[in-house]
């Protein structure tokens, strides 16, 4: 069983965001220790990028605020591998293909597998251009997550079959950030993707509370929630951590 998988063998998943750097890369150890603590069972570190284009404003502050403090893309490394020291969870990067083609591919993921990152969603990769990076994805055991949007449709189940991992489905279209309510009809694209593969899904994008985590996991295999954390590291800077692993208690006991 891959570690990814295993993040959804015990029930349905919670699966938190935190913008690696921001305020600074000390907190997001510990951040991400109290996040793991308190029951998230998969963490998706986002690498920060200057042209987050599936990001709305909450990300993209925090993207801004963690280059701002010199955070880079080594220094990330460096901060999981620590992390690793005692963090089993699986734990995913975030980020775009940029990122990781200026780093050159083959050094980012061979990185990847040094540090013990599990998998990869690249959201500005294309289905139809996977090939770029999926067999180097493959020689280092790296997932590379696949995204279904409420756009998908008649490629839903093309996605599903190749996917690895777990799929990210999307809930509304546009960009990252909480949302009062949401009105695709996901059980119709759960219901295609269980048709077509046993890979996991988990359900992002405008998850705040929740009473919405436990609709949106009840539809699929899991919830995933980025900006409502990320907001936490906005309002509390170095004092985030420990809400942040009340908020992901509060959103996994609403799962169980």
């Amino acid at each position: 069983m891959s570690n990814i998988k295993r993040a959804f063998a015990n029930g349905k998943a919670f699966i938190p965001f935190i913008t690696c750097g921001d305020p600074d890369l000390t907190t997001t150890a510990t951040a991400v220790r109290a996040a793991a603590a308190n029951g998230a069972d998969l963490i998706e570190l986002g690498i920060p990028f200057s042209d987050p284009t599936a990001e709305g404003p909450v990300i993209q502050g925090a993207n801004l605020r963690a280059l701002s403090g010199g955070v880079t893309t080594d220094k990330i490394f460096a901060c999981v591998r620590e992390i690793r020291q005692d963090v089993k969870v699986p734990l995913v990067f975030m980020t775009y293909a940029n990122v990781v083609f200026s780093y050159g591919a083959e050094k980012f993921l061979a990185a990847c597998r040094d540090i013990a990152i599990d998998g990869i969603i690249l959201p500005d990769l294309p289905f139809e251009e996977k090939a770029e990076f999926q067999p180097i994805c493959q020689k280092y055991g790296i997932d590379l997550i696949s995204m279904i949007a409420p756009t998908s449709q008649n490629r839903i189940a093309m996605i599903a079959r190749k996917a690895a991992g777990f799929i990210y489905i999307v809930s509304s279209l546009g960009v990252t950030g909480t949302r009062s309510e949401i009105t695709t009809d996901l059980a119709a694209i759960v219901q295609v993707v269980r048709e077509n593969t046993d890979v996991p899904c988990a359900v992002g994008f405008g998850i705040a509370t929740p009473e919405q985590a436990k609709k949106m996991a009840g539809l699929s295999d899991g919830a995933i929630v980025g900006s409502a954390i990320v907001k936490l590291f906005e309002q509390y800077g170095k004092d985030a951590p420990q809400y942040v692993g009340a908020y992901v208690k509060s959103m996994k006991d609403a799962l169980r």
